[in-house]
């Protein structure tokens, strides 16, 4: 029985046509949550998008130096600064005592490296590029920035405390991370901290004036950013404080964490063998 004479469907039709929707929408959710999955699993493509994403942090990291080393006489992220004032402050107590205040650098240092070393060897069992990873890592150390910016508002900030040393490693621990991450993208020319080696790659470059330069595109965005990102920083930390410049550093990397999930996947390479 297909049909009544009228041309309207009989009731075992309409039954029918409920039962294939069914049938058809059941097959769909499967497959809409597989293909997220994968897209969840995918390693991440390095593309424009992850450019910009770097660049992102890179911003939020001169923010968060800006704010740190006049608060606590250390940087957060430039570990080269910090390991120089280290050694003076250890050495030449004398001369740097007002300038530098050891436990904060060693503490800065300290969860900078910890932070590096968490982050890189578990990225090498995970994998290093694997959306998931890069978000989850992204996302606590958006966490990580929040929490430091919530101790600043609550308790103000001191040179010398118990809580200031909990900041500096709550910032620092989010910038050791956030580099290593930075360096699985493959995107060297961006680091999302250490400026040095960019200004004399960029000063160095035999096609420095090229039309075309991917490269030194790379490297002066990133200049850039972490230059934009220490006077914004600066001035948010004058018109408003320490607390209000940390916080937008997280909203910052809060941001880039969701953009990590629009990134495009990896192309799987086709492999092809003979028998």
């Amino acid at each position: 029985m297909a049909s009544t004479t009228d041309g309207r469907n009989s009731p075992y039709d309409k039954t029918m046509l409920g039962h294939q929707r069914e049938l058809s929408s059941s097959k769909e959710a499967p497959a809409f949550h597989q293909r997220f999955k994968r897209h969840l699993t995918s390693e991440i493509r390095v593309d424009l998008l992850a450019e910009t994403e770097l660049l992102i942090l890179t911003f939020c990291t001169g923010i968060q130096d800006a704010t740190t080393f006049p608060d606590y006489h250390c940087f957060a992220s430039n570990q080269t600064g910090n390991t120089v004032m280290l050694a003076m402050a250890v050495l030449l107590p004398e001369v740097t005592g007002e300038l530098f205040v050891t436990q904060n650098i060693g503490v800065a240092l300290g969860f900078f490296l910890a932070a590096g070393w968490v982050t890189g060897q578990l990225g090498h069992i995970i994998g290093p590029r694997s959306r998931l990873w890069i978000v989850f890592c992204n996302l606590i150390q958006s966490l990580l920035v929040f929490v430091a910016a919530a101790i600043q508002f609550v308790y103000g900030v001191d040179l010398e405390s118990g809580r200031t040393m909990i900041v500096i490693g709550l910032l620092a621990f989010a910038a050791g991370s956030q580099v290593v991450l930075s360096r699985a993208l493959a995107i060297t020319e961006i680091s999302t901290a250490m400026a040095t080696a960019a200004w004399v790659d960029l000063l160095v470059d035999p096609n420095l004036f090229a039309a075309k330069n991917r490269p030194r595109n790379r490297r002066a965005s990133f200049l850039a950013a972490i230059v934009a990102g220490a006077f914004f920083g600066a001035g948010i930390y004058r018109s408003a404080g320490s607390a209000t410049a940390v916080l937008l550093s997280g909203v910052g990397k809060l941001v880039v964490t969701l953009m990590f999930l629009l990134n495009k996947a990896e192309r799987l390479q086709k492999v092809e063998t003979t028998v």
